[in-house]
């Protein structure tokens, strides 16, 4: 008969334990803001773009364009079927990605490489540090543009207004040098680690063709 000694046995589910906890709690980057003092037109700005309460449905006059949006909206769902298997929900998640990153001035598909790096597309993604949601935003951003309700990061569309309002306000400070800005978004400005590792998931998401 094999035998486990007991005090083996607790190491090795403790072990299975904390792996299993790392694999899915943990986001792939942990989103770090660093809290800045903003000048008051700025911050003004931002609490009118996080408090626009109008819904994430793109209104598209021009048929080429529209037709081009329903392209980008087909594809990019096929692409994230295994991410987020619900058909509606998926959806929804993409029209508010379109809708929050081209009312920023955001490429959508730069936003979905940013999500892809900070959370793996995970709604309730929370990293050590107590970055939230898909686009990984530190809650002291609620209390500086927000409502100061910290539970709203893990609402889809809140979440992604946050994200891409406050990356569009870091491209801005480093008139855009984008690589800079990607760096002060995860609180790593000046190392190429995380800029790159977004800018390669950018090109993963773009439309061919």
């Amino acid at each position: 008969m094999f035998l486990v000694d007991t005090r083996d046995m607790y190491v090795i589910c403790s072990q299975l334990v904390v792996g299993l906890c790392l694999s899915v709690c943990l986001p792939v980057q942990a989103g770090n803001q660093k809290e800045i003092a903003l000048a008051d037109s700025v911050r003004v700005a931002l609490a009118h773009a996080i408090a626009d309460g109008r819904p994430p449905k793109p209104q598209i006059e021009d048929a080429s364009q529209r037709t081009q949006y329903l392209h980008w909206l087909g594809e990019m769902s096929l692409r994230l079927q295994k991410k987020i298997p619900d058909a509606q929900m998926r959806q929804e998640f993409l029209e508010s990605v379109w809708y929050e990153a081209t009312r920023a001035g955001l490429d959508p598909a730069m936003v979905l490489g940013l999500i892809q790096v900070e959370s793996a597309f995970r709604k309730y993604a929370m990293s050590i540090v107590g970055a939230r949601g898909y686009m990984q935003v530190m809650p002291f951003w609620t209390k500086v543009i927000g409502d100061s309700d910290h539970s709203k990061l893990f609402q889809m569309q809140a979440n992604l207004r946050y994200g891409c309002a406050i990356l569009r306000m870091y491209i801005d400070m480093e008139k855009g040098n984008l690589y800079l800005a990607l760096g002060r978004y995860n609180g790593s400005r000046g190392r190429p680690a995380y800029p790159n590792a977004v800018l390669a998931a950018w090109n993963r998401w773009k439309l061919q063709g």
